[in-house]
């Protein structure tokens, strides 16, 4: 029987990474098969082309650049990770897929949704999450909780850019609503896991 394939999205500071960690436990506790990953990133080839991505020095990086790149490390990743892990029967759990490439390179570096469409079914092998959670907060908000750390090329980007991110993100889990679980990410963490179970059917 196949896997269940489920992603985490959100803008910059949503709380993405530690509800992943929460799932990762309770999946552990339970003895369930999963797999948790990353986007972009995951397997070898994919985390070599993340750290060129995410590099503040590559300021230069074309916004056609970064598309391809994204969706080159997807490419690896959904073919030698996320495929096999989810005809094994394993739940994968990954922080963001391709709805992100959506929300920054469509909406945020108004690429064409077109060509982003013809790049995701090849580089996915058409392979679509069976549910994706939102965390949505506001942008003021997620980028505040990131003050301190070391920012990454595109956590440095302008509020503005930030903002289209988060609209866009919202604009797609309207437009598929059937896959998509949309989460207040300004709730305490244990509350929104507990929400995340029980959309899952864990409790």
């Amino acid at each position: 029987m196949r896997g269940k394939f489920i992603t985490f999205e959100g803008i910059e500071g949503c709380g993405k990474s530690t509800q992943v960690r929460l799932l990762e436990a309770f999946l552990q506790g339970q003895e369930i098969p999963y797999l948790k990953t990353r986007e972009p990133g995951g397997t070898p080839i994919a985390e070599a082309i993340r750290r060129i991505l995410l590099d503040p020095a590559c300021r230069e990086m074309l916004p056609e650049t970064e598309l391809l790149l994204y969706n080159a490390s997807r490419c690896q990743h959904t073919g030698e990770l996320i495929i096999p892990a989810l005809e094994a029967g394993k739940i994968v759990i990954c922080d963001r897929y391709y709805d992100s490439t959506y929300a920054y390179q469509g909406a945020a570096r108004d690429l064409d949704d077109e060509i982003i469409d013809t790049l995701t079914a090849y580089a996915t092998f058409h392979t679509v999450p069976d549910l994706t959670i939102l965390l949505d907060l506001p942008v003021e908000q997620g980028l505040e909780r990131i003050k301190g750390r070391n920012l990454d090329r595109l956590e440095l980007e302008d509020i503005s850019f930030h903002q289209k991110v988060r609209q866009q993100f919202l604009f797609i889990a309207k437009k598929q609503a059937s896959r998509y679980l949309v989460l207040d990410g300004s709730k305490a963490p244990e509350d929104l896991h507990q929400e995340i179970l029980r959309a899952l059917k864990f409790c």
